[in-house]
Order: structure tokens, then C-alpha cells, then sequence
């Protein structure tokens, strides 16, 4: 049967309405879903089981069938599909159809997965994974929302779950039905490459955000149910030198009160999936922790759902870490440590021998067998895969070309976080005459979407990304009689500058991923730093636009009169930095990492604890810390109060923050609660860490009174000596929160 034929087919099963059930209880839809999963299992064979388990590149079944893409190829499709009974598929970064269009992707993923029902004994589906992490962001013409690290500076969950919603629309309208997002690591190591992955460095926020990617993922009303994914658990972010999947050392302590709980907020929001960190912690990778994995993923959190593998991690038990004499051994290994499904992207059948010979050998149990399987039919079953298989490939282009391209400009907008604002110069006053735009980002979409646009590293060389860059936006949005000028060279732009009112110069990073992202010296490059100096010596006033996935140590072109940071604000990101320097949007904006002053103290967050240090630069001396932003009105926190003065260990501290605009320009609020510790504590603790926060909207000179919720339990630590492992209390005493300059105590009995 070809490609077209089952295109064809699809279409006219979609066409039909379903009848009255008939058949085996796993296909009634009204029946219980614990009972379905019994009873489909009870009906496979081993080797049916163990391919549930198995996740294949769909680079596998098209073209030659290794790396070649093009066409769906019928004979490899039955290999993986039927021989092998493959339960899920991927696209990696850049893997798609030949002709990247949402109809062409929702062709493709339908004959997938009707080939898959067809042919499998059983009429299985699979479930179809694609890491769309900003947007549906492999797919041309898809809006591209800006990345974590730029949806985290908004400090704004119900805008997370809106961007959420939206990606898992676009998702679903192509025939996916499962996206590895969202990451809740933490940004604490500006070397790292995937930082910018991240909503930032601080638990409570990037648990928060995470969560609410997860609601707005999962309960999209999109063509097909989508599940989230949390990733990439846990400890991935804390790589010892900064490169990415390099092993971790953390102390117990710190992977329970700082690094884990991110995660723990993602999956209480109902996660479906978590898929495994790709690294090693505390000398054990993680696809092989028991620990992690079984104690407390399941037995501490109650998760029920399906964790994976990232990329080939199972086998580099073996090949890689070496804790397995062989493949087989190194399957054992991260099946009984609790692994539901490998991403084992190359080969079906090695994976099916190697799980069915530790079955054989009694490395692995039938009941854990049983159980990976389960949890992975369950998931088909909650999707509502087997009754609905496949959406309308004619109606996906609607769905997601530019689709929502007024969200992500907000979200862009949202994101920008104004730095520096020395006399003013921001909003560009309408009296300018001539802007000279200069910098190699300032017309450069594709260094402005960042990695995992259209490839996997960034979008490919010969692709045009549709979007609005800086230069492009500056254009659009200048007034009548303003003349936009962009100056290619730095030569140029000191001549330009000559008679201009004001120079925007856009700086930042190339676009990468992971290990490709790595930067030893996460600074702005000397050619940019040097183009900057120039311009600042025309005497013209500058703003810096710095368009990176971290915070860059400026060197030369630091003091500039207007910083504003955009991160990688993805295809809108034009609109939204023209919207903040011509002033049509108040910057709201607030940093969830520390800025620092220059390169060397990498990793470099604001929870740095106290020690006997000394020497220049060893404490937390930020260039912009944590929570910094400015706006084009004035703020000010006006009183903080407790409900109560004590209160249990287990309880709730309800605190009211006053707070006022005035100035003379609306605005949006970020009111963060900072809680510190007792004095005398058992152990070490930050000088302060966020305990609550949310934003608010202040009309011109209005007060508002917000109050926030506390729960203790975010104050929890780890207590015991060097080798503390215990379980994370509550200290009593008397603890401080405050917001802004004002602070109220409240005592722990």
C-alpha cells in the first residue's frame, strides 16, 4: 500500500461515525481504563509488550532508513511497526516530512499510525513524540513563541499556559499527540548550552511556570489530546564543568530542596510523562537511578505516568558509562530502575532482543514488563488514541501557520526586561528625527528564534524563517518623519551617528543547542564588544539590545544609556522590542537570573549561601540580580503584613503587600515575597528565597493591596550533618518575609 493510499484511507475512516461498540473490552471506550489496560494486556505476547516500550526515530522508517529522510518507506515501517511492534515514534530536531508544511506533517504522522493500527495484531496506535518547546517550532511558518528563559522573565503563569495551550493545538493539529515540554531544570551555570531551555534560577518560579506549561499543554482543546512532558529529571542543569550531560556532584541537601522541587510542582499539575536527565548524579546516571526514578518519582510523588529516556540513553549505560557488560544488561538496568520507555532511536529489533533475553536471563520480570507496558497503554487510552487515531490533515495549515501570532507577540513583549535607563532615553521621544540601527542581530531572525527553530541546532542554512526582526519592527513602528538607518559595520554606524538622535545597537549569541550551545566565556563576542565602544564614542546616546538565550558579561559595551534584554523572542520578537523602545508597551519584565558582571564565577545565582569568603567578586556581587526590571512608571511596596504572628510547621502564612504606581504611565507588577531564615539554623541557608509571588496590573497613581499564600513547606530544608539525606522540615524560629524595602516577622513553634 502506498503513502497516498493510506492518505486516502484515513481520510475516509474520518469521515465515518462510530458505531455502537463491538470487540474486546480494551476497544470499548466507556469501559474503565484500568480495566482496558488488563485486559489488552493479558491478550499480548511478550515481544508486544516489550515494543510498547520502545520509542524509534522516524528517521528509521523513511528513505534508506537511517539518516536520509524523504518518503515513508513500507518495508521499514513494517520492521519497526509490525515486526517489532514499536509503541511510540519521534521526531527529532529537523525530522519531518519532505516537505515541511503542517498538511505534509499530518499526513505523515497519519500514515504512521495507520500503518501502526492496520498492522499490529492488535490494532495498537502509537503515541508520536516532537520536542515543540517554543511553538510547534519545527514546522515553517509555525509561530515561534520565545524561549523559557524569555517566558520566565514574565514572571507570569497564566501567560505560560496560554503559550502552552497554543503550542499543543498546533501540535495536535499535525496528528502528534505527546511534546517533550516543558524543562523545569534550573539556570544556575551561564556555560551550560541549555540554559536558555529553562524559566531561570530560581525553584519556586521555575516549578510554578513549569506547572502551568503543563496545565495549558494538556488541556488544550486542539484536534487531539497532548501529553506534557517534564524534563529532564533530575539534576540535569548542574553539569560539574558546564558542558552539557557532564556527570553532576551535588550534595543530597541541595538535589532535595533546590533541584528537585521544580519538578515535584510539574508533576503535581498532572504531568503525564517525565523524561530522564541524560547525566549522571552523584557518580549514578540517572536513566539508571532507582533512587530517582522509583523512591521518588513514584513512591514519594505518586507519579503514575511514563517516564522516558532522553536520546539513546539506555545504551550509553553500556557504551558510555560502562555499568553494563552489554546492551542487554544495560536495559535491565534502567527498566528494573524504573524506566517505562527507552528513546532508542536506531534499532527496534536491538532493543526487543536485548529486554526479551533479561526477561529470559530473570533480569527483568514479566510483572515489570507488565507494568512499562501498562502505563504506556494507559497513556494511548487516555489520550483517546484508540478510538481517535488521526486528525484532518486539510485543516492543519489553518490550524498552524501563523497561527496565535498575536500571543506570542504579547508573550515577546511580556518578556522584555529593561535594564538601564540612564536620563530617559527609553521611549524613543517622538521628536527623534534619525535612529541608526546597527549590530548582527539587529536583522537576523534566526539567531533571534535560537535553537531548536526548524533544525535542531537552529534553522537551517537555505531556510527562510518568516518573522519580524528588530530592524524590521523599528521600521513598522516608527513614527511619520522618524528615518529607521541600518549600519552594517561599525564604521558605518559612527558615521551614521554623526547626526542621528539615538543609536540602537542589537548584540547577543548564535543560535545552538545543547552541547553546540556550551560557552566557556559566556561574555559578548570582541567584535560586538568593539562595535559597541564605537558607537558610545560618537557621544549619541545607545541603547543595547542584546539578543541571547543568557546573560552575557558585556565587557566594553557595558554603560550604554538603554539596556533592554530579549532573550530569544522568537518570530514576533521584532514587534515586541519596537513596541517597548517607541514606548507602546510598558516594559514589565523582570530577570529570573543573576546578571553577572563578568565571566569566571560561573555558577552564579542569588542563592549563594554565606561563607568565609573574601576575596573581589566571590559573593554575590550581580551586574543585575535576580528580580531586576525597570519601567516607564515609578513602583513603590508600601507595607507588608502577616495574618498572625505564629503558626505550625505544617500550616499557611497568609501576607497582604501593599503596593502603588506613582507614576503617570499603567503598568504591570511583579510583586515577589522573599522569605530569610531563622538565625541559628541547623545548616546553611541563602540570605533570602522567593517565597510567593504574582503579578498585578497598576492603573497611574492607584494603590492595590495583593495577598499572597505562604505555605511552609517551601521553607522546608534538608537538616543532619555533611551527610544530611533525611526528610526536608520546617525549622522553627522566626522568619522574615519581605517584599520590596518592607518586611514583617512571623515565628514557627
Amino acid at each position: 500500500m502506498t503513502v497516498a493510499t493510506v492518505i486516502a484511507c484515513v481520510a475516509a475512516v474520518a469521515a465515518v461515525p462510530p458505531a455502537a461498540h463491538k470487540g474486546p473490552l480494551y476497544r470499548d471506550a466507556k469501559a474503565p481504563t484500568a480495566e482496558r489496560v488488563k485486559d489488552l494486556l493479558r491478550r499480548m505476547t511478550l515481544d508486544e509488550k516489550i515494543g510498547q516500550m520502545d520509542q524509534i526515530a522516524v528517521t528509521r522508517i523513511q528513505g534508506d532508513c537511517e539518516w536520509s529522510g524523504g518518503a515513508l518507506n513500507d518495508a521499514c515501517m513494517k520492521t519497526v511497526l509490525k515486526d517489532y511492534a514499536a509503541g511510540s515514534i519521534l521526531s527529532g530536531g529537523g525530522m519531518g516530512p519532505s516537505k515541511n508544511t503542517p498538511k505534509d506533517w499530518a499526513e505523515m504522522v497519519n500514515a504512521v499510525q495507520k500503518y501502526a493500527v492496520d498492522n499490529s495484531r492488535l490494532h495498537i496506535p502509537i503515541l508520536y513524540g516532537v520536542d515543540a518547546v517554543h511553538g510547534h517550532n519545527n514546522i515553517l511558518g509555525a509561530t515561534v513563541f520565545p524561549h523559557q528563559i524569555g517566558l520566565g522573565a514574565t514572571w507570569d503563569p497564566a501567560l505560560v499556559r496560554r503559550t502552552g495551550a497554543s503550542t499543543a493545538t498546533a501540535v495536535a493539529a499535525t496528528g502528534i499527540d505527546w511534546n517533550f515540554a516543558p524543562v523545569a531544570d534550573l539556570a544556575r551555570d551561564q556555560r551550560w548550552g541549555r540554559y536558555y531551555e529553562t524559566y531561570g534560577e530560581d525553584p519556586l518560579l521555575t516549578g510554578t511556570l513549569a506547572a502551568a506549561s503543563v496545565k495549558g499543554i494538556e488541556n488544550a482543546h486542539g484536534a487531539k489530546q497532548v501529553a506534557a512532558t517534564v524534563k529532564h529529571f533530575g539534576g540535569y542543569s548542574e553539569p560539574s564543568n558546564g558542558h552539557d550531560r557532564v556527570p553532576a556532584d551535588v550534595s543530597m541537601r541541595y538535589l532535595q530542596d533546590t533541584l528537585l522541587p521544580p519538578y515535584h510542582r510539574a508533576v503535581q499539575a498532572g504531568a503525564k510523562t517525565v523524561m530522564i536527565n541524560s547525566g549522571a548524579v552523584n557518580g549514578v546516571p540517572a536513566t539508571g537511578s532507582k533512587y530517582l526514578l522509583t523512591k521518588v518519582l513514584r513512591d514519594k510523588w505518586g507519579f503514575d505516568g511514563v517516564t522516558v529516556s532522553d536520546w539513546e540513553d539506555v545504551r550509553a549505560l553500556q557504551t558510555r558509562y560502562h555499568l553494563a557488560p552489554d546492551y542487554t544488561h544495560a536495559v535491565a538496568l534502567a527498566v528494573n530502575a524504573g524506566l517505562d520507555m527507552a528513546m532508542e532511536p536506531y534499532s527496534a529489533k536491538g532493543f526487543t532482543e536485548a529486554l526479551r533475553e533479561a526477561v529470559d536471563n530473570k533480569l527483568v520480570s514479566k510483572r515489570r514488563i507488565d507494568q512499562a507496558a501498562g502505563r504506556v497503554l494507559r497513556l494511548k487510552i487516555e489520550l483517546g488514541l484508540f478510538e481517535h487515531p488521526y486528525v484532518d490533515a486539510s485543516k492543519a495549515d489553518e490550524a498552524v501557520l501563523g497561527a496565535d501570532a498575536d500571543l506570542a507577540r504579547k508573550a515577546a513583549t511580556a518578556s522584555q526586561v529593561l535594564l538601564r535607563n540612564d536620563g530617559n532615553v527609553l521611549p524613543i521621544a517622538k521628536s527623534a528625527k534619525k535612529i541608526v540601527v546597527t549590530g548582527p542581530k539587529a536583522d537576523n531572525i534566526d539567531d533571534q528564534a535560537g535553537g531548536w527553530t526548524i533544525g535542531w541546532q537552529r534553522v537551517p542554512d537555505g531556510v527562510e524563517l518568516p518573522g519580524t526582526t528588530v530592524l524590521e519592527g523599528l521600521k513598522d513602528a516608527a513614527p511619520q518623519g522618524t528615518e529607521i538607518v541600518h549600519a552594517r559595520t561599525a564604521e558605518e554606524a559612527a558615521a551614521e551617528a554623526a547626526d542621528a538622535d539615538l543609536v540602537v545597537a542589537v548584540v547577543g549569541e548564535r543560535a545552538a543547542a545543547e552541547g553546540e550551545a556550551d560557552s566557556p566565556r559566556p561574555e559578548l563576542a570582541a567584535d560586538q564588544q568593539s562595535l559597541v565602544k564605537t558607537v558610545k564614542a560618537s557621544g549619541k546616546p545607545v541603547v543595547t539590545v542584546v539578543i541571547a538565550g543568557r546573560p552575557l558579561a558585556l565587557g566594553d559595551a557595558d554603560g550604554t544609556q538603554g539596556l533592554l534584554m530579549s532573550w530569544l523572542p522568537g518570530t514576533e520578537g521584532g514587534h515586541a522590542v519596537a513596541d517597548v523602545l517607541f514606548g507602546k508597551a510598558n516594559p514589565g519584565g523582570r530577570l529570573t537570573v543573576s546578571w553577572p558582571k563578568a565571566i569566571g564565577n560561573e555558577p552564579f545565582h542569588y542563592q549563594q549561601l554565606p561563607g568565609t569568603n573574601g576575596g573581589p567578586g566571590s559573593g554575590y556581587e550581580p551586574l543585575f540580580a535576580f528580580g531586576a526590571g525597570l519601567s516607564y512608571t515609578d513602583y513603590s511596596f508600601d507595607a507588608v503584613t502577616v495574618a498572625g504572628d505564629s503558626v505550625r510547621p505544617d500550616g499557611t502564612v497568609k501576607v497582604k503587600v501593599t503596593v502603588s504606581n506613582t507614576g503617570g504611565r499603567d503598568g504591570r507588577l511583579v510583586v515577589p515575597v522573599y522569605a530569610s531564615r531563622p538565625v541559628g539554623s541547623a545548616v546553611l541557608a541563602a540570605p533570602k528565597r522567593l517565597a510567593a509571588f504574582t503579578k498585578v496590573t497598576l492603573k497611574a497613581g492607584r494603590t492595590r493591596q495583593v495577598e499572597l499564600s505562604v505555605p511552609l513547606s517551601r521553607l522546608a530544608v534538608t537538616p543532619g550533618d555533611l551527610d544530611g539525606a533525611g526528610t526536608p522540615r520546617v525549622e522553627a524560629g522566626v522568619y522574615r518575609l519581605t517584599a520590596g524595602e518592607k518586611s514583617a516577622d512571623f515565628t514557627v513553634r
